[in-house]
């Protein structure tokens, strides 16, 4: 498989870390400490701003929230833990959550985990001047802890671009077509990997190039017709 010489698009979950980091690791590490960090923390700007987006999102979904306040942090607790539970990919949970792992990041308490082909080829389609973004349910904020924090090293300068749910759903087309016209470049110049059928199939009918990772841990795929991969270093720049 030949990697378009413009820009390569990645996600996290299943492609470039495994699941069970993420599941196992990350998301318990939030959620513990989800309660404690609100109450230390709630009247942070950006802790407002992703409590109005829990909201906004609950408010979508035909859900009203109690007002976010001090005195109904336990219902706002219950209902984050129940969107855990369910893991929906809303995006104030996501921006909690990525505020809540930069305590962890910095700490040393958490390090990214990655598949050990990621970081070697990663390195070598940036030197051969394949650009990289990234586009996860995670938000930016958490994408660029995670990079910067693995196990191995600070993989941030490689990296051009972080996209998330802001974007749009990533099993809409309308979002790769919002992140082409970001990254200045042909929908056929771009190449998405992900671990998700769905994702690759708005993809591709976005005019994205796309491509299924088949990792360990990962579930069987439905029927489907994209080029799949197990290395990232299956793709040559």
């Amino acid at each position: 498989m030949t990697a378009p010489a413009a820009l390569v698009l990645l996600d996290i979950e299943g492609t470039v870390s495994p699941l069970a980091y993420v599941h196992a690791t990350m998301f318990p590490f939030a959620r513990t400490r989800l309660a404690e960090f609100l109450e230390d923390h709630f009247a942070r700007p950006e802790v407002s701003a992703a409590l109005a987006q829990v909201a906004t999102d609950a408010a979508a979904t035909g859900l009203t929230l109690p007002p976010p306040a001090a005195e109904n942090l336990r219902a706002l607790v219950a209902h984050l833990h129940d969107l855990m539970d369910r893991d929906v990919k809303a995006t104030g949970l996501k921006q909690l959550q990525g505020l809540i792992w930069e305590g962890g990041f910095r700490s040393g308490e958490l390090r990214a985990d990655l598949f050990p082909d990621v970081a070697p080829a990663l390195r070598a389609w940036h030197a051969g001047g394949v650009e990289l973004r990234i586009y996860s349910s995670g938000s930016v904020h958490a994408q660029k802890l995670f990079f910067a924090h693995t196990v191995d090293g600070d993989l941030t300068p490689l990296l051009c671009g972080h996209h998330d749910t802001t974007v749009g759903p990533k099993k809409s087309a309308a979002s790769y077509a919002a992140i082409t016209a970001v990254a200045g470049h042909a929908p056929d110049a771009i190449l998405f990997l992900s671990d998700i059928v769905a994702e690759l199939d708005a993809a591709r009918a976005a005019g994205l190039r796309t491509a299924l990772a088949l990792r360990p841990g990962n579930p069987p795929a439905p029927t489907h017709d994209h080029p799949t991969f197990s290395s990232l270093l299956e793709i040559a720049p």
